[in-house]
């Protein structure tokens, strides 16, 4: 009805039109005498006389229409209107046509925003967009990720979907389509720290690509909450898997080794490729994630600082038991820090126990005082490494790796080694298929 309602008066004009062209010009008409007043055999005397004859009074004049020409006008009349007719109705349709295409598809939407997402919902498209905005190297490009989302893929955040807890908050499994799974850290609302390392963790993960440091796939911030949206580590943490139930039994001696130079190689990414070198702060067991096949990221930027004078007094952070002496006593800090720290966990995976461990209820020891005077003895050092993997290396290798070690853990900064050279000490334990240089026979 709207459609022929716009016909109609589009037709009144074209039919006003085309009156108008048949009335617009004069009628031609051709002067033609009577026979009485001049036969059709007499030729008129002059050219003066014939025209006196044709005005002459009382000489009837008869005006004849010529209908070719008339019929012309109409022919071409009736052109012009059916062709402005033809264009108008063109338009017409091609307008209603985009308009029933708009609203079927607002129509589509609306009904999307009102269903709630019972099903697994696809992260794909987030996840192809981040990729690109990190392609781009762009310094803030992050995916933003819907709550709903979120709270859809970890089922209400349930029990069920629990993969640890932290110090900040909880970790959840996220599944959002069948093959696609992520792990979202939910923040507990710690005040202005809390902030400040979560906007930390986002900007340096957002700057920082290496095959051994954790993707950051996207962020959300909902009201007081706030979270964030990390590829899936199928192993968990390290810590999980020393001292968690299986106490260990999935590590081998060469998984064990594999993971200490994939940490290896993340720090050295830190203190040697960025510019500044950045100190990570917080290197422990529970920050180093392994992937289906043991592939070992290093986690948790929240503390991380770069090297240089404006860390002469950066505030005490860190965990008991890997902090670096001169850290927790003076407030220096350095690229060492992290050296001494990754030495407390290549202490866990030489021996399996905690850098910490619980006495009694007001007493800890701790894993370096114990264990640094048993270290440089050959016939102690095989009776203090872990049962599981007691006897399953060769003797060398215990105690090249012992001496890693040791040199990391050294009280004094400057004799502890750059984290290069530990990397090249042990790339030589490890086997090839496991991203070292030694050849199994």
């Amino acid at each position: 009805m709207n459609l022929l309602r716009l016909l109609f008066p589009m037709w009144a004009c074209s039919f006003s039109l085309f009156s108008l062209l048949i009335h617009a010009r004069p009628q031609s008409t051709v002067p033609f005498t009577s026979a009485s007043v001049l036969p059709s055999d007499q030729e008129p005397i002059s050219q003066f006389s014939s025209q006196m004859e044709a005005v002459s009074p009382g000489v009837a004049v008869v005006r004849v229409v010529h209908h070719q020409d008339l019929n012309k006008r109409i022919l071409i009349a009736l052109i012009v209107a059916s062709t402005l007719l033809a264009g108008i109705l063109l338009f017409l349709s091609c307008f209603w046509i985009c308009r029933q295409k708009i609203l079927n598809n607002s129509n589509g939407k609306s009904k999307q925003k009102n269903l709630e997402p019972t099903k697994a919902l696809s992260l794909s498209p987030i996840v192809d967009r981040f990729n690109s905005l990190w392609m781009a190297g762009k310094k803030g490009s992050v995916a933003v990720i819907e709550y709903r989302l979120l709270e859809a893929a970890t089922n209400g955040f349930g029990e069920s979907n629990v993969l640890g807890e932290g110090g900040r908050g909880r970790v959840y499994k996220a599944r959002f389509d069948d093959k696609f799974l992520a792990a979202v850290k939910k923040l507990d609302n710690g005040g202005v720290d809390a902030e400040r390392e979560f906007e930390n963790e986002v900007d340096w993960l957002v700057k920082i690509r290496h095959q051994n440091i954790v993707s950051l796939l996207g962020y959300c911030i909902h009201d007081e909450t706030k979270l964030l949206v990390y590829e899936m580590m199928q192993n968990g943490s390290l810590e999980s898997q020393l001292h968690g139930p299986s106490q260990g039994s999935a590590l081998t001696w060469h998984l064990r080794m594999k993971i200490a130079i994939d940490v290896a190689r993340a720090l050295e990414y830190l203190h040697e490729n960025c510019n500044p070198p950045v100190v990570h702060r917080d290197i422990k067991s529970s920050n180093i994630l392994l992937d289906s096949n043991f592939n070992a990221k290093l986690s948790d930027f929240g503390l991380a600082v770069t090297t240089g004078s404006q860390n002469k007094n950066v505030k005490l952070s860190g965990t008991l038991g890997y902090v670096a002496p001169e850290y927790l006593l003076e407030g220096k800090l350095t690229d060492k820090s992290d050296v001494y720290a990754f030495g407390v966990v290549l202490l866990e995976l030489l021996i399996g126990k905690k850098p910490l461990e619980k006495m009694s209820p007001t007493q800890h020891q701790s894993l370096v005082t114990w264990v640094m005077p048993q270290l440089t003895d050959r016939l102690k050092l095989p009776k203090l490494v872990d049962p599981v993997i007691k006897d399953t290396m060769d003797l060398k290798h215990l105690y090249q790796v012992a001496a890693v070690a040791v040199l990391c853990i050294q009280p004094e900064p400057s004799y502890r080694p750059l984290i290069t050279d530990v990397l090249h000490s042990l790339i030589p334990l490890v086997p090839i298929e496991l991203g070292g240089s030694l050849r199994l026979t």
